[in-house]
């Protein structure tokens, strides 16, 4: 008995790191195009983001408050209903994805002075890093592979191009130290892209129930 009671007392504990925190879909997002003028269509529908990119590419990215900064972990469900073929990740110009959530962290230091920036003006931080989990390409499943675009990106494969839904959990800090062999600093924002363009595809795909632990 003693047992079972301490075992409901600590689920019940509040102050263990393990609650999530749900991040909306709220309107908050802001749409930000690559160099080219073709973007994507987002609907935000509060817990859910519906995304269509066909032949287009953009990143939907939503700033963080200072309470999510310090963020271990985070989950998220994902679902394709039509999806662009597997492609190399690493060849600048060839990388069409399904979908993409990006997580982008600082330096602490830097953290405040960067707040509520674009997407575009953080990345220019010489601290700042996005780990990137991507479904789609033709790698495999975990694969960790550096970005052809700049050393400040890098990508987990979590899964590969084709249809049907999934719910991720993932480690940030874990991930983060394998890609690039540091400790994870302060996050300060996310994004979700979808990637048609280089093969004129077409995705028809969504992300719901995101949330920070």
């Amino acid at each position: 008995m003693k047992k079972l009671a301490l075992a409901a007392l600590v689920a019940a504990q509040p102050s263990l790191g393990i609650t999530a925190e749900v991040v909306p879909f709220d309107g908050s997002w802001k749409e930000q195009g690559f160099l080219r003028l073709f973007s994507n269509d987002y609907v935000q529908r509060g817990e859910q983001l519906d995304v269509v990119s066909d032949g287009t590419v953009s990143l939907l990215w939503r700033p963080l408050d200072r309470s999510q900064r310090s963020a271990q972990a985070a989950s998220w469900a994902w679902r394709v209903q039509e999806g662009v073929t597997p492609t190399d990740l690493t060849v600048k110009g060839g990388d069409d994805r399904n979908l993409a959530v990006y997580f982008v962290f600082v330096d602490p230091d830097r953290a405040a002075a960067l707040a509520g920036g674009s997407a575009r003006r953080i990345l220019r931080e010489r601290s700042a890093r996005a780990l990137i989990y991507v479904w789609g390409g033709a790698h495999n499943r975990g694969a960790i592979l550096s970005s052809p675009y700049s050393s400040q990106l890098c990508t987990k494969v979590l899964r590969v191009s084709g249809s049907g839904a999934h719910r991720e959990d993932v480690n940030l800090a874990a991930d983060y130290r394998s890609a690039f062999g540091r400790d994870l600093g302060a996050l300060v924002g996310l994004a979700i892209s979808a990637d048609s363009d280089d093969t004129n595809g077409k995705i028809v795909a969504s992300v719901s129930d995101l949330s920070l632990k």
